[in-house]
């Protein structure tokens, strides 16, 4: 359970690392315009991609 854990965590880091390795400003574009959202905005988005994972974790499972 554990080592399963700790490979989906890197692979969130392999993920999120892509972006900016590929296109650092679009990433850095991207940043500037998140961060000038409504904290609501952005907690909604968190909260939407947390329940898509969700979703999805439980259907492969």
């Amino acid at each position: 359970m554990l080592q399963e854990f700790l490979i989906a965590f890197g692979l969130v880091f392999v993920i999120e690392g892509l972006f900016p390795a590929l296109n650092p400003g679009g990433y850095r574009r991207t940043l500037q315009t998140v961060s000038s959202l409504e904290d609501r905005l952005v907690r909604g988005m968190g909260l939407a991609s947390m329940l898509v994972g969700a979703i999805l974790v439980y259907l492969l499972t």
